[in-house]
């Protein structure tokens, strides 16, 4: 996997002239930065006399967050495994009609597939949005700014993996599939924006 080899050798193949990763892998290693960053929160609030009537809790959102995190880090890898068929599809013959109608068909499952790759990483990122509110409101105060900069990566984790949904839709021939996964993306976008706020401004609150 991806995220296993040292993270100053993933920034350098990021960095690359390689097609992947790319900005939907970069997006969902975020996000398991920002998973990673709740599970901290929770491992410094766990065992506190101060938080011991939310102990349980923090037990149970260290477990949920340490799914994401690796469910985020699987992502990473299933990004570019998902993005070299789409590779494929653009390099394919068009030269006849007959190769035309059948790039066109390839290329028409490949965008697709591409899509709900990122799609999942939104999806994956929305949950840990909701369990970094739980640690803004009852995690150590003494972490709370980590919340605000999990919160932060989580953001930029789901908006960025969005684009790569945008980028695929715009060329997809089916539209009604094309903007179902636009309408997906854009729900999300606007819960996470919501909620990034709340949880952001709760953090300043206390920090400030």
């Amino acid at each position: 996997m991806m995220l296993e080899q040292k993270t100053t050798d993933f920034l350098n193949v990021l960095s690359s002239k390689e097609p992947t990763p790319g900005g939907g892998g970069a997006s969902a290693a975020v996000g398991a930065f920002a998973a990673a960053l709740g599970m901290m929160v929770t491992n410094l609030t766990v065992g506190k006399k101060k938080y011991a009537d939310v102990e349980e809790e923090m037990i149970a959102i260290r477990s949920r967050l340490e799914e994401l995190k690796e469910k985020l880090i699987l992502l990473t890898d299933q990004d570019a495994e998902a993005f070299e068929p789409l590779a494929k599809a653009y390099s394919m013959p068009k030269g006849t009609p007959k190769e035309i109608e059948k790039k066109e068909e390839v290329m028409e499952h490949a965008l697709y597939e591409a899509s709900r790759v990122p799609l999942e990483i939104m999806k994956t990122v929305f949950k840990v949005f909701e369990l970094l509110k739980l640690l803004e409101e009852k995690g150590s105060k003494l972490a709370v700014s980590d919340v605000g900069v999990a919160v932060l990566f989580a953001r930029a984790a789901l908006e960025g993996a969005s684009l790569n949904i945008y980028i695929n839709t715009k060329l997809m021939k089916n539209r009604k599939r094309a903007e179902e996964l636009n309408r997906e993306s854009d729900d999300l976008i606007a819960q996470g924006r919501k909620l990034q706020e709340e949880i952001y401004a709760g953090v300043l609150e206390k920090i400030r």
